[in-house]
């Protein structure tokens, strides 16, 4: 069967510990599609086994390209994806210049998201020279956004990136988001528990409960 290039199939079941997933996904590999439910429902599972990070028997095409399989399963380092996580996670010794950078020295092809282009767009210019322990949370996930994007993904997996924030921070955020989705042709995972932040970002919304996936609704 040929799929389509522009869709992402992800289909997955299995346990993991104490925890079950049951996960078929046919969603288009363009927009931000968001994983809503409570916590614990499965979305950073989810968000794992699409990174290749939990391995549970299934299948995964990501714009034609099978990932994952019956016999073949990509490993993470080699999934084109960035990943930004709740906490920013970024390498304390290094300027936000150099976190910024870390890891382009693994991108082989032409990189079309350049550096000058990813600093305008999430205003990093003044902190570039900065080391990232004299960042404030919103600044530090700023950089992990751009940093994630300056690896050149061909899909952006974000875990309740905002989650840390308080609500001061959070709305410095929210606009660079929004900007993303509207100057960078990168298809956006999105998990999040704040239906505010939802209907501001998303594309689609796919409701989870108890591991597995309801229909995909248009926001």
């Amino acid at each position: 069967m040929t799929l389509p290039a522009d869709t992402i199939e992800a289909s997955f079941r299995g346990r993991l510990g104490e925890f079950s997933l049951e996960i078929d996904l046919s969603i288009p590999a363009a927009g931000v599609t968001v994983l809503f439910g409570p916590s614990g429902c499965g979305k950073t599972t989810l968000l794992r086994c699409l990174a290749g990070l939990e391995r549970l028997p299934g299948r995964l095409i990501v714009g034609g390209e099978v990932w994952q399989d019956a016999s073949h399963f990509l490993a993470p380092h080699r999934r084109p994806i960035g990943f930004v996580f709740q906490e920013a996670s970024l390498l304390a010794h290094l300027s936000v210049r150099r976190n910024l950078l870390f890891g382009r020295h693994r991108i082989k092809a032409a990189a079309p998201i350049g550096f000058d282009q990813i600093v305008t767009l999430l205003s990093l210019e003044p902190l570039l020279d900065r080391g990232v322990g004299k960042l404030s949370g919103g600044e530090r996930q700023r950089v992990a956004i751009g940093r994630a994007l300056l690896a050149q993904p061909r899909l952006l997996l974000m875990d309740e990136p905002l989650a840390s924030l308080d609500g001061q921070r959070k709305s410095e955020v929210l606009p660079y988001l929004e900007a993303l989705h509207e100057e960078l042709a990168i298809p956006v995972i999105y998990v999040t528990h704040d239906g505010v932040e939802a209907a501001r970002l998303g594309d689609r919304m796919i409701p989870m409960r108890d591991g597995r996936a309801g229909l995909a609704v248009d926001l």
